[in-house]
């Protein structure tokens, strides 16, 4: 196979998008270099100078970048969503595309070669100064999640984005995200696919080293390239791929310890709740704040107690975010209840329980995100209730384990694999279970 060019939605559905040329940009004839501003108008797209001066009107705009060139994007919002949500500035390689958006708007897309793309992926999913057995192993991962997802596409065009189970009952609302259902291009720049936050000098530099080690190496499962998921820290056990996504077993994305020794998987609510209010020694569970400075991006060790965590609520704050969520009204809320969970202890059909209502829901990030006004971490939790004198909660508090869905490779975890002397094979191989490598290109 040759090595595919991607598509990446930086900006979607933005009013009009501002950033500047680092060096000579081409279209339509046209040389352009330093600040620009895009934006629709008129049932077009208007791309201007510095000055606001109007240099090209067209339906899209595709601009191609002169050798070393790049260009950078103000204001992009990253963590959608989610509890880091913030802007800045991007700088990226490649060619950019402004392509009309939904009612009005406009996407900026970046179009680029799957390899120079990775290397901005790995080091915005963590620190470029990790491990560079680590780097090597994120590179080969990520590589085979994006081929895998294109293959997909191919053959199922039409059908990503948010998914309803087919055998709903009533009271109960099952979904689950494959990716973003994205028309306009073929992955977006966030953590619903991938993070693509530009290049960033030394830390890039190393990414780009691991990539370029690792260049058309993929996880190979019967021939096929493995859809190769991963997380931010597992807690300690791994998940199945059906308590996340739709109801198949996938061998190599099955629950493991994240250890050298095994731990039982959850089967019962007392199990949970020993593990979750448990610190057992696994690698995720990092504690040296040098490794994780190494490990992390900034933003994300902001997130201090990823590995346990707890959320607390006021019964009626909760009323009120499920509203919002929702669109249900729940009533005076009774209880919130686990029906089902995976082996690693996130909950994967969740009943909730109302003076007014009663609703099932599914799966484990339609959770997450129902009980949050942002996502929770995971929904690997247990939940405790605070009653009034009258019988009523006043209060309920989640004590949970573990930071994203917990698919696949554990990324702190495999960090500090890396950390121990573990090599890339070595690491891939305890997280995606009878796949090899294999390069393709």
């Amino acid at each position: 196979m040759e090595e595919p060019r991607i598509k990446v939605g930086i900006c979607d559905r933005y009013p009009e998008v501002r950033g500047r040329f680092n060096g000579f940009y081409r279209t339509n004839g046209a040389c352009l270099t330093g600040e620009f501003s895009a934006r629709p108008a008129g049932g077009a797209l208007v791309l201007c100078d510095a000055f606001g001066r109007e240099v090209l009107r067209a339906p899209e705009i595709r601009l191609a970048a002169d050798r070393g060139a790049t260009f950078s994007l103000h204001e992009v919002t990253i963590g959608v969503r989610f509890h880091w949500e913030r802007r800045e500035e991007q700088t990226f390689t490649g060619d950019l595309l402004f392509l009309p958006a939904e009612e009005g708007t406009i996407a900026a897309v970046n179009e680029l070669p799957v390899e120079e793309y990775l290397a901005s992926v790995v080091s915005s999913e963590m620190s470029g100064e990790a491990p560079f057995a680590f780097l090597q192993a994120h590179a080969i991962a990520s590589r085979s999640w994006l081929v895998a997802m294109l293959l997909r596409e191919q053959i199922e065009k039409g059908k990503g984005g948010r998914r309803e189970a087919g055998d709903r009952k009533a009271g109960e609302i099952i979904r689950w995200y494959d990716r973003e259902d994205h028309a306009l291009f073929d992955v977006c720049a966030d953590d619903h696919c991938q993070r693509y936050q530009g290049i960033a000098g030394k830390a890039a530099g190393r990414a780009m080293e691991a990539v370029r080690a690792t260049r058309g190496v993929f996880l190979i499962r019967e021939g096929e390239i493995c859809d190769a998921r991963y997380h931010k820290a597992c807690g300690g056990l791994t998940e199945d791929y059906a308590t996340c996504w739709e109801e198949k077993k996938v061998s190599y994305l099955s629950h493991v310890s994240d250890s050298a020794r095994p731990h039982a998987p959850i089967r019962t609510e007392a199990d949970a709740e020993r593990w979750i209010l448990s610190c057992p020694d696994v690698h995720c569970y990092a504690q040296d704040r040098d490794l994780l400075k190494r490990i992390l991006p900034a933003f994300d060790r902001e997130t201090a107690d990823f590995f346990r965590w707890q959320a607390s609520y006021a019964r009626e704050e909760l009323e009120g975010i499920l509203r919002a969520k929702t669109g249900i009204d729940f009533g005076v809320l009774y209880g919130i209840v686990p029906l089902e969970r995976g082996p690693s202890g996130r909950i994967r059909l969740l009943r909730i329980e109302g003076s007014k209502a009663t609703v099932s829901v599914g799966k484990e990030l339609e959770i997450r995100r129902w009980l949050s006004p942002s996502h929770l971490k995971s929904s690997a939790f247990i939940v405790s209730a605070n009653c009034s004198p009258a019988g009523a909660p006043s209060r309920f508090t989640l004590y949970g384990a573990g930071w994203g869905h917990g698919v696949g490779l554990c990324q702190i975890g495999a960090a500090v694999m890396a950390e121990k002397g573990f090599g890339v094979e070595e690491i891939l191989g305890h997280y995606f279970r009878g796949a090899g490598l294999v390069k393709r290109y």
